[in-house]
Parts: C-alpha cells; sequence; structure tokens
C-alpha cells in the first residue's frame, strides 16, 4: 500500500531523515513514535511528499510520488488524506464549508458536495454544528471537523500528525475511537505520529520507534493494548516507556 525505500531528507547540510526504508500495509493502522526531533514528522509528511525526499522512493499504489510531476502528484494526494496537531481550519468559514473546500480543490462535482460534507460530518458526530465557525467549537469538536475534512474525498490513506496532543484525555480517548471506525469500518490504512505511548499502544498494529532521524526498531502491538514492545529491552526502547516521551 504505502512504501519508503531508502528515504534521506537534508535542510541544507542538516541530515534530517538518513535512509529509512519501511512498508504499510493495506488496512494497517501504523503508528511513528520518538522523542522531539527525531524526525517522525518528517517522515511521515514525506509519505505524500508534503515534505519532497531528498533522495528515496516513496510508493503509493505503485506510483513513486517522489519523481511524480507536479500534477501526478496533486492527483496522487486526492487518495491519502492528512490531519494535523492544531487542525488547520479556516478561521472565517463554517464548519461546512471547511469541509467542502477539499471538495472545490479537488473539482467534486458542484450537485454532489452537500450530501458529502453532510455525510462526513455525520460520520464524526458534528452534522448538527455544520453551520458554526472553529471559534464556536472545542478543541476534540475542531479535530472532528479536521478529520471530516480529511475523509470527504475517500481516501485510501490518512495520515495523522500528533492529532491528539493538544487534547485532554477523554477528548483523546474519543478522537481515538473515531479513527479506529475510520479504520475499521471504511478500510481506510492510517499512519499516526505521536510522542504519547498510550495512543500508539490503543489503536495501532505495528510502531516505528524513530531515533535521530533513523528507524530504530518496527515492532506489532499486542491485542487489547498491551504492547509487546515492552518485551524489546533495548535501551531506547525502554526509555521511551519510562518517560512516556
Amino acid at each position: 500500500m504505502l512504501e519508503l525505500h531508502n528515504v534521506t531528507k537534508r535542510y541544507e547540510q542538516q541530515l534530517v531523515v538518513n535512509d529509512v526504508t519501511l512498508t504499510i500495509e493495506s488496512g494497517e493502522i501504523f503508528g511513528l513514535i520518538g522523542q522531539s526531533g527525531a524526525g517522525k514528522s518528517t517522515i511521515l509528511r514525506m509519505m505524500n511528499c508534503l515534505e519532497k525526499p531528498t533522495s528515496g522512493e516513496v510508493i503509493v499504489d505503485g506510483r513513486n510520488l517522489a519523481s511524480s510531476t507536479a500534477r501526478e502528484l496533486r492527483e496522487a494526494r486526492k487518495s491519502i488524506g492528512m490531519i494535523f496537531q492544531h487542525f488547520n481550519l479556516v478561521a472565517n468559514k463554517t464548519v461546512y464549508d471547511n469541509v467542502e473546500l477539499a471538495l472545490v480543490l479537488a473539482h467534486y462535482p458542484k450537485s454532489k458536495r452537500k450530501e458529502r460534507v453532510l455525510e462526513c460530518l455525520r460520520f464524526v458526530g458534528l452534522e448538527e454544528m455544520h453551520r458554526k465557525y472553529p471559534a464556536q467549537l472545542s478543541g476534540g469538536q475542531k479535530q472532528r471537523v479536521a478529520i471530516a475534512r480529511a475523509l470527504v474525498n475517500e481516501p485510501k490513506i490518512l495520515l495523522c500528525d500528533e492529532p491528539t496532543s493538544s487534547l485532554d484525555p477523554k477528548t483523546t480517548a474519543e478522537i481515538l475511537q473515531v479513527l479506529q471506525q475510520i479504520n475499521e469500518r471504511l478500510g481506510v490504512t492510517i499512519a499516526i505520529v505521536s510522542h504519547e505511548m498510550d495512543v500508539i499502544k490503543r489503536i495501532c498494529h505495528r510502531v516505528c520507534v524513530v531515533s535521530k532521524g533513523e528507524i530504530y526498531k518496527i515492532v506489532p502491538i499486542e491485542p487489547l493494548g498491551i504492547a509487546s514492545i515492552e518485551d524489546h529491552p533495548q535501551t531506547f526502547v525502554d526509555e521511551l516507556l519510562r518517560e512516556g516521551v
């Protein structure tokens, strides 16, 4: 479904990501965890070439996004949704308009937009709030709008960059439940970056531990939220678990 082959990212002389290779399977929830500055968000953003790799390949459904033209990349991104830590909503647009904006940019048929927007808002439990503005919403509600916007073009893959880091524990649990429903009911493959081990343990099938721009370890997560990562005694993994990163 999604593969990175020997992906490296440099900013001038600074090496941020070094020779990363990984595969995310179709239907999987794949986590990336590591300390601040480890490179995990950069890796995620290279999955849709929001950050262009300095070298290496980004393969999505058999297509190398890293070597795609701008037009090809725009087309490919229609199947890759993304949500961010700070929601990235347009303040002067309603909930409805924020979600519809993704359809406008994708040239979705105008006659079908309303039905699709309301369908996605219904999925995240916000259909009745479609006329409200972001300033009238809680943090959790804003993130639900961002999720609806990411879903509206029916993506196969959803990239989540620290989607719960600014939310309280109760709201975090609600957002993670929505992501699980997206995975289970819609069959969307999810990659999620977090510095919180509890988030990774709760919903991911596998977790990639990132350290200094490289993959330290990829391990499975056992059912019922018990992470088999705890069975690996390596120093860095122990440090992650002990400090909660």
